[in-house]
């Protein structure tokens, strides 16, 4: 990639963390329904038609980093142990997604937080969300089914990562108090991995 290649791509991440920041305060001083995409683009120091560069919709905001998933799921399953049942592989994906870096805030972030409170409280957010978790679960089974061809058969997959994702939502969206350190949430969630997935994993200790 040539150098002005990469300065163009690190331009427009600055501009969408921008447009997710400014749209997040936005909603947290003003309300979701309440907020405009105009307002967001002059918060971001943008024009109306550069949101739509990014975005194709207020409501894309609060899913932004939906595009990450991919690359990070691939770089776990890229790899696996022999001995590593399809359990085992899942909790370590759950692990390495709630580890990462690249997200638009970390976990314990006031805008993490926020961004989960409006998906439970605007019913239009809460079944956008409902239908990408669906999404995110289908692609976890057809990796975990192409990670184990002769283990696992296509119910099997799907049990094991519908558990898995339906756990972590819950656990995300109702069961962590607000004052949880970074090293609570991400216990909290490995917590609900695990009990999602009991019975299937193995008895050797899953690293991250």
């Amino acid at each position: 990639m040539s150098p002005n290649v990469g300065l163009r791509e690190q331009k427009r991440r600055r501009t969408k963390q921008a447009l997710v920041t400014a749209a997040l305060r936005l909603f947290s001083e003003k309300g979701y329904d309440r907020t405009t995409v105009a307002e967001i683009a002059t918060a971001a120091e943008v024009s109306y038609a550069t949101f739509f560069n990014y975005f194709t919709a207020k409501d894309e905001v609060i899913f932004a980093d939906d595009d990450l998933y991919d690359d990070l799921l691939a770089e776990v399953f890229a790899v696996h142990d022999p001995q590593e049942r399809p359990a085992d592989l899942l909790l370590r994906a759950m692990r390495h997604l709630s580890r990462a870096t690249v997200w638009s805030f970390p976990l314990e972030h006031e805008f993490t937080r926020l961004r989960a409170r409006l998906i439970a409280e605007v019913p239009a957010l809460r079944a956008a969300a409902l239908l990408r978790n669906a999404a995110l679960q289908q692609r976890l089974a057809d990796a975990l089914l192409r990670a184990y061809p002769h283990e696992i058969d296509a119910l099997h997959a799907a049990a094991l990562t519908g558990a898995l994702v339906g756990a972590v939502d819950a656990v995300l969206n109702s069961a962590v108090p607000a004052d949880s350190s970074p090293e609570s949430i991400a216990a909290v969630v490995d917590d609900a991995c695990r009990i999602s997935l009991r019975g299937h994993l193995s008895n050797t200790p899953v690293t991250p």
